[in-house]
């Protein structure tokens, strides 16, 4: 889930979204080319939203479908807009079931 809307975000930051650690976002920065986050002068890490948009949807690809890396990045290359849209499409589903879950909790 993408918090309001920044120019750059922190690795931490990015880290938080996708509930892992920075280590692992560092580790497909390397593997994946679609991640090309600015270094400031300090050497720091700032991601922009499509560099979140396209973690959240490594995310998706690896942790929730089970593909290994190369398949995610085989489905990447083949298909990335019809990827990233699917992905998003899963996120908005579990935000209406949390919702949902909480509204009936609450009843």
């Amino acid at each position: 889930m993408l918090p309001p809307e920044k120019l750059y975000y922190t690795i931490g930051e990015v880290a938080r979204m996708l509930n892992v650690s920075t280590s692992l976002v560092r580790f497909w920065e390397k593997e994946f080319d679609i991640i090309q986050p600015k270094k400031n002068k300090k050497g720091n890490r700032l991601f922009r939203p499509d560099d979140v948009k396209n973690l959240h949807t490594i995310y998706h690809l690896v942790k929730e479908r089970g593909f290994t890396l190369q398949g995610a990045k085989t489905k990447l290359v083949q298909n990335k807009e019809d990827t990233i849209d699917r992905a998003e499409v899963v996120r908005s589903l579990k935000k209406i079931k949390a919702f949902l879950e909480d509204l009936k909790q609450e009843l």
